[in-house]
């Protein structure tokens, strides 16, 4: 029986980066608290408080003062920046750098008070960040449906949340496009979408082919997760979500001659092999 994993699964530069931030601080034996989830992954969550990390939420940083925080990946509003500078705490900021350049365009694009659409799901906090760039014409939309009924003017900026789906956020540019063109008008869409993200997709469609039985790893609150999931389960219905490794169940592979193992950009590759290693004990003893 072959098992494989597929390469490019695992966390994507922009949580890489993050956590390593985190490691460094907490491997010097330093205090430090994170802003919020750091990555939606209960296991990596749970190692990193383990090593001492503490999460805090917006509430507790009002409280804090004089102490290191992280802020995590999807980047923070502005406002938040003032808290911690008022209550001289020492920002570490994790933030993506794709995630910082959007925010930075989007504040160049609200000096002229021009309607900015976000692509994306409203309470995301990477979102959250984006639109509280400026405070004035920002809408958010997350379907086809509100790209047919949202109000636009003649002037449109569309940026997209960085872990959306390529081809809807496709769909969705080609309906505003639309619309705005034909009330004479002019709408600027924003590539904005992670190219890890987005170029993921293609190679996990052939890996889901190639394999009779997938098992996808992710966290259960990550979107990344399940969109990558339901990528994988439309070229093969034999894919299995999977939470924690304990769920896995020798029954799963009884008739199949590969498994493929891959997982969301939120994933630790650590948590991928530990899966693999399980998996290979199992289908030893399958009959």
């Amino acid at each position: 029986m072959k098992i494989s994993i597929e390469e490019k699964s695992g966390f994507c530069s922009g949580v890489l980066g993050v956590v390593k931030l985190a490691d460094d601080i907490l491997d010097r034996g330093e205090e430090l608290y994170c802003l919020g989830q750091i990555v939606h992954n209960d296991l990596e969550v749970k190692r990193l408080i383990d090593k001492g990390l503490k999460f805090i939420d917006y509430e507790d940083l009002t409280l804090l003062h004089h102490c290191k925080v992280l802020f995590r990946a999807h980047g923070e509003p502005p406002e938040t920046y003032q808290i911690a500078r008022n209550n001289n705490i020492e920002i570490i900021d994790g933030t993506c750098p794709i995630v910082k350049k959007i925010q930075e365009r989007i504040k160049k694009v609200g000096v002229n008070q021009e309607q900015i659409i976000i692509f994306g799901k409203v309470n995301h906090p990477e979102v959250r960040g984006l639109r509280t760039q400026v405070p004035y014409n920002v809408t958010v939309i997350n379907s086809v449906e509100e790209a047919n009924e949202v109000q636009l003017s003649d002037k449109v900026h569309l940026y997209a949340q960085t872990t959306m789906d390529a081809d809807s956020y496709k769909e969705v540019s080609c309906i505003l496009n639309g619309r705005v063109r034909g009330q004479g008008g002019q709408l600027m869409i924003n590539k904005t979408i992670c190219r890890h993200v987005s170029h993921r997709k293609p190679g996990l469609k052939k890996f889901a082919r190639n394999n009779d039985i997938i098992i996808f790893i992710a966290g259960i609150n990550s979107s990344n997760g399940r969109m990558l999931f339901e990528t994988c389960r439309k070229e093969n219905p034999q894919c299995y979500f999977v939470t924690h490794i304990e769920v896995i169940k020798k029954e799963w592979f009884l008739n199949a001659g590969s498994i493929g193992i891959c997982g969301a950009t939120s994933t630790p590759r650590w948590q991928i092999e530990e899966a693999y290693e399980k998996i290979g004990k199992l289908t030893r003893t399958c009959s």
